[in-house]
């Protein structure tokens, strides 16, 4: 890609093979996003401070090497848990030819290879030994704590997704799930704009919900570089933050927390499912809810006595699939295609009916036999 412009109706991008038309510009283009820059959409955060190594290598004297992380004044490194896995941080900002991605082939101008002496240098620094490597077995990779974000995930008719949107350091490995998560919640709702039967404007609610968790997810790398620097204050801290963790509600909180189980979006409703992932909800047949989803439409699970639910839902049958299951609590629940709990209820009274009502019309549009048709109400 070398060019684009947003005519309003449409995209027109300039690349190498030719000049294309196009509905939508999506950029998934990586940290050094060329169509971030092209949109001339900012990309503010926090520079790098730290420049990360992660490598399997044949080592010749590993016995220099201690098991687990290990901290010096100079950064640290890990070594295991298989052999020859190493992994060296160091603090002092990142390479010249590192300034704006996360990992050696994010997009952009490539970087250099990392080399068996750059991996070595930087492990007999950490360490303070003289252990010698001898072979790097695969790849190896190079990284920054570099945290930034887009200022909008929407530009006109342009769109931004991944690492195009958001770069951090891959402490906790949290990147391919946001990256993911992007794509569900913006997938379906493109698709429902293309098709016709929703407003460009449900668009705008991929930046509304997706910014804040890629701005959690920035603040939760940032807190990890804080407790991994050499200095004596990290290293009181990270004391601290290990004997939370020691603990079984500390280490609940901290992978349900990288994990996203617990991720909530801001929607409307006071439900305590909604606006989360829907969760293993198990049926009397002995599926789970999420196991009638896979089709990509809305579902909706109707536990009410006399179908009220179902029977309300009924006029979107082209968008929503209906799952009935005896009575229990929920009693019932829409989840939208990205599986995201847009109402629930645990009574069947006219104000639960009147508030699925609500979320049918504004989630999946007006009432309609077929999935292609009908703008959104």
């Amino acid at each position: 890609v070398t060019a684009l412009e947003d005519t309003g109706d449409g995209v027109l991008v300039g690349t190498t093979a030719g000049t294309v038309r196009t509905g939508w510009l999506v950029g998934c283009d990586g940290g050094r996003s060329t169509v971030r820059r092209l949109a001339g959409i900012d990309f503010p955060g926090t520079d790098p401070e730290l420049t990360g190594h992660l490598a399997v290598a044949d080592i010749a004297d590993p016995e220099k090497l201690a098991n687990g992380w290990v901290w010096s004044t100079r950064g640290a490194y890990r070594y295991g848990p298989q052999p020859g896995r190493v992994v060296t941080v160091e603090f002092g900002g990142a390479p010249a030819d590192l300034p704006h991605a996360r990992l050696r082939s994010r997009g952009g101008t490539p970087m250099a290879p990392v080399t068996l002496e750059e991996l070595q240098t930087s492990l007999r620094r950490v360490s303070g030994t003289d252990v010698t490597l001898t072979a790097l077995r695969g790849a190896a990779t190079r990284w920054t704590d570099n945290a930034r974000q887009a200022a909008t995930y929407r530009s006109g008719r342009v769109l931004l997704a991944g690492d195009a949107a958001h770069v951090h350091s891959p402490f906790g490995g949290q990147g391919l799930n946001l990256g993911v998560g992007d794509a569900m919640n913006l997938g379906w709702k493109l698709g429902a704009v293309v098709a016709g039967w929703a407003p460009e404007g449900l668009l705008d609610t991929y930046d509304a919900e997706r910014r804040p968790l890629g701005a959690w997810v920035l603040d939760w790398t940032r807190a990890q570089i804080g407790v991994m620097r050499g200095d004596a204050k990290s290293a009181a801290l990270r004391e601290v933050v290990a004997d939370l963790l020691s603990t079984r509600d500390g280490t609940t909180y901290a992978v349900k927390k990288i994990s996203g189980v617990t991720q909530r979006i801001d929607l409307p409703g006071e439900h305590p499912l909604v606006g989360r992932y829907v969760p293993d909800l198990w049926l009397t047949d002995g599926s789970r809810l999420s196991d009638h989803g896979h089709g990509g439409g809305f579902l909706l699970l109707d536990r009410t006595p006399d179908g009220t639910f179902a029977r309300l839902a009924a006029a979107w049958a082209g968008r929503v699939r209906i799952v009935t299951d005896d009575h229990a609590t929920p009693t019932g629940v829409l989840v939208r295609p990205d599986g995201v709990v847009a109402w629930a209820s645990d009574i069947s009274d006219v104000a639960a009916a009147t508030g699925l009502e609500a979320a049918l019309h504004g989630w999946a549009g007006a009432p309609s036999p077929s999935p292609e048709h009908a703008p959104m109400g």
